[in-house]
């Protein structure tokens, strides 16, 4: 067991959850909490450190779900921690008691355009800084069908552990992709036969107005900006969601969670 916070494993957890450049790095991402240890893949695992207390927990318990998480950490192999490392590891203020260290995912625009039909959705995101915000859409997105999430390099970090709480799981199984080139990669949305859509104030058609059912992208900006005028206009299409009162725009996530639905609301007939 490992007791001391000086401890180089210990001292490594903690920079790959504070940093995105050890991060980047190490090709790594932390993940906290039952629910994100029991949805990990097998095959992205690397590490897996339990508390002391919460080891003592799942070995004298008979509940199944218990159970399960025992067996799943005997088949990835864990080290246990004392509560005091535990805690320093942690991004919580109330650690479930186990978290792991997983191999970054990694996507390609171009094969995940080649194995989707004229039906494909996608959501591309430009400079987004919240972390909440951009957990949310990958969770939401999930749940809409949404193929891929592209994100502009200055979008924030997917794996920042807000962001990671926030998708709820989602991290593991929606598509994302960082860019370098944001007219680049429209023009070969566009080529590939996707209509692209621009959330913006100059939208002259209100977004339920528009048929989805074909291959679509929603282009969603930063929240305190919007889309910079140089990505808006390579949109096929401006829309626009009706807001009453003295608003002007909507909270990023709620605006792409209304978008995406309508098109999943579309297919579904």
């Amino acid at each position: 067991m490992i007791t001391s916070l000086s401890n180089a494993k210990i001292k490594n957890v903690v920079n790959l959850v504070q940093k995105s450049k050890v991060r980047n790095e190490q090709d790594s991402f932390v993940v906290e909490g039952v629910k994100m240890f029991l949805e990990a893949p097998l095959e992205l695992v690397r590490e897996v450190y339990v508390s002391q207390t919460y080891e003592q927990n799942l070995i004298h318990s008979t509940e199944p779900e218990k159970q399960e998480i025992l067996e799943k950490l005997q088949k990835c192999g864990y080290e246990t921690v004392s509560d005091e490392c535990f805690q320093k590891m942690s991004d919580t203020l109330t650690p479930q008691g186990v978290l792991c260290v997983l191999k970054k995912l990694h996507y390609d625009l171009t094969n995940i355009l080649q194995k989707t039909d004229s039906g494909s959705l996608f959501v591309f995101l430009e400079n987004l800084q919240d972390p909440g915000n951009l957990g949310t859409i990958m969770r939401t997105s999930e749940g809409a069908g949404v193929h891929a999430v592209i994100m502009t390099k200055k979008t924030v970090d997917i794996y920042n552990p807000k962001t990671i709480r926030a998708t709820m799981g989602s991290i593991y199984r929606v598509p994302f992709i960082y860019i370098e080139e944001t007219r680049q990669t429209i023009e070969l949305l566009k080529e590939n036969k996707v209509r692209v859509y621009a959330a913006h104030l100059k939208g002259t058609t209100y977004y339920d107005s528009q048929d989805y059912t074909g291959s679509t992208a929603f282009l969603i900006g930063n929240e305190g900006n919007g889309l910079t005028e140089e990505t808006a206009v390579m949109a096929d299409t401006y829309i626009k969601i009706p807001m009453h009162g003295k608003l002007e725009s909507l909270n990023a996530a709620i605006a792409t969670s209304l978008l995406i639905y309508e098109a999943e609301r579309q297919r579904r007939g």
